[in-house]
């Protein structure tokens, strides 16, 4: 799949089929996750996924964005005592959530190649879901992202791009 394709082609899915995912689908997607740039190559992030529907049902009671009925839910965590012992403050505070987000990117476009939906979830209450997936108290969820063979694929919404590209300085 050509990259721009993927760029262009990936959607938020919200509604998926009952369809299983195979664990070595899982396994390179979260590869990809892995393959993401890291302030300093800190590689602090954490991923928890999960799969038994029980325990989906219970995420999705202290997650209100976490919608429909997907396959898998990945948690994307930080390590943010191991971010902090090798890039201080900044580590801790800049990059470990900037290295959870390209790492969540990354899973989503792999997603995607793989034919899969995927939807970024950051409204959830952390204490309950680190509580739920029996997180170390220095790790931390930063993001979920459900996954799931999508059941519909949403329509792709304006780009906006006026006012927001500049060259040279802001406004040039």
């Amino acid at each position: 799949m050509d990259l721009y394709d993927a760029i262009r082609g990936r959607r938020s899915v919200r509604r998926f089929t009952p369809a299983p995912i195979e664990r070595t689908v899982l396994e390179r997607i979260i590869e990809a996750a892995t393959w993401a740039p890291s302030g300093g190559n800190a590689q602090t992030w954490r991923f928890v996924i999960v799969t038994e529907p029980a325990r989906i049902a219970k995420l999705k009671t202290v997650s209100p964005g976490l919608i429909g009925d997907p396959g898998a839910v990945v948690a994307v965590c930080q390590d943010f005592a191991d971010a902090r012992a090798k890039g201080s403050t900044l580590g801790e505070v800049l990059l470990a959530p900037c290295d959870a987000a390209m790492a969540a990117e990354n899973l989503l476009l792999a997603a995607y190649a793989e034919g899969l939906g995927t939807c970024t979830v950051a409204s959830f209450t952390p204490r309950a879901v680190a509580r739920l997936l029996k997180l170390p108290e220095t790790v931390e969820p930063v993001l979920l992202v459900s996954v799931g063979a999508p059941a519909e694929t949403p329509k792709a919404p304006a780009r906006k791009t006026e006012g927001v590209v500049h060259w040279e300085v802001y406004g040039g």
